[in-house]
């Protein structure tokens, strides 16, 4: 454990598993609640509003901050993710020193062993994502779950900008019977509207103002949807992106948020949500609404 000491406050920072279990479990009270936001650092105001709600809502938070390397199917996404911890402890300590901080090493966290296992989710990995990044919901599901058998919270928090692996955790936990409350939190977006996400940080400034085109999409999308089909509004979002220079479309996909299944014909008692991925540079920005 390391006491952190920044404006006369101390933040509590454990880069062992060991040593965080035994922190949590001496303060542990018959009815105290623990409060958890997984991360992968580079930390944003999104991150910071999850960390808030939790502050409001849970005696005690727990934040991690770990980039998981079995979740990420392109090498050099990973080795170009944002790592920004002294920074985050700074930002984390500003908001509130009753925060507790989890930072492990990959050793800690798998044992030597950095390897996946394998989830059912019943068919919602085979959607969006999982059809461009193979394998990658599995290496979610495994951090997730380790996590939770870690810190072993009531209460987690996750954004809605990454809406289909939200839905994939709350799969995860009633498939093994956790005890965790799964929470979703609305999409914080920059003045622009494009959605925070910590791979923002490696956008060029033009490329950070032009990517407003993103949410702009999907607004028109849900204006759109209203009175024609899904496949048509779809052929509209593909060919809007063949026209710009900028950005190339990896897939907008109109699906009912539970199944996630693509809309096919419009139900009336199906909710539906659009989901959307574009590459800049090789940089992946994914955004959704749900549609009304």
């Amino acid at each position: 454990m390391f006491a952190f000491n920044f404006n006369n406050t101390i933040m509590h920072i454990f880069y062992g598993k060991a040593a965080l279990i035994d922190f949590l479990e001496s303060i542990k009270t018959t009815h105290s609640t623990i409060g958890f936001v997984p991360t992968m650092g580079a930390l944003h105001q999104g991150h910071l509003a999850l960390m808030q709600k939790s502050l409001l809502e849970n005696e005690n938070t727990v934040v991690s901050i770990f980039v998981n390397p079995t979740q990420f199917n392109n090498p050099e996404d990973l080795a170009k993710y944002p790592r920004t911890l002294e920074e985050d402890v700074k930002k984390l300590t500003a908001l509130s020193p009753k925060i507790i901080l989890y930072a492990p090493t990959v050793e800690d966290i798998y044992d030597g062993q950095p390897v996946s296992h394998s989830f059912d989710f019943d068919g919602l990995e085979n959607q969006m994502e999982g059809k461009f990044r193979p394998g990658h919901f599995n290496g979610v599901g495994t951090i997730v779950k380790r996590l939770f058998e870690i810190v072993e919270p009531t209460n987690a928090y996750f954004g809605e900008k990454d809406f289909q692996q939200l839905q994939i955790v709350k799969k995860m936990v009633a498939k093994n019977n956790l005890n965790v409350n799964v929470v979703g939190c609305p999409i914080y977006r920059e003045s622009n509207n494009l959605a925070m996400s910590s791979r923002n940080e490696r956008l060029s400034i033009q490329e950070r103002h032009e990517a407003a085109i993103i949410f702009q999409t999907l607004n028109i999308a849900n204006e759109k949807f209203k009175k024609n089909s899904a496949t048509s509004v779809s052929e509209w979002v593909q060919k809007s992106f063949e026209k710009n220079p900028i950005f190339t479309l990896e897939y907008f996909v109109i699906a009912d948020e539970a199944t996630l299944l693509p809309c096919v014909r419009k139900n009336k008692n199906k909710k539906y949500r659009a989901f959307i991925a574009v590459l800049v540079n090789n940089i992946r920005l994914i955004d959704t609404i749900s549609l009304i």
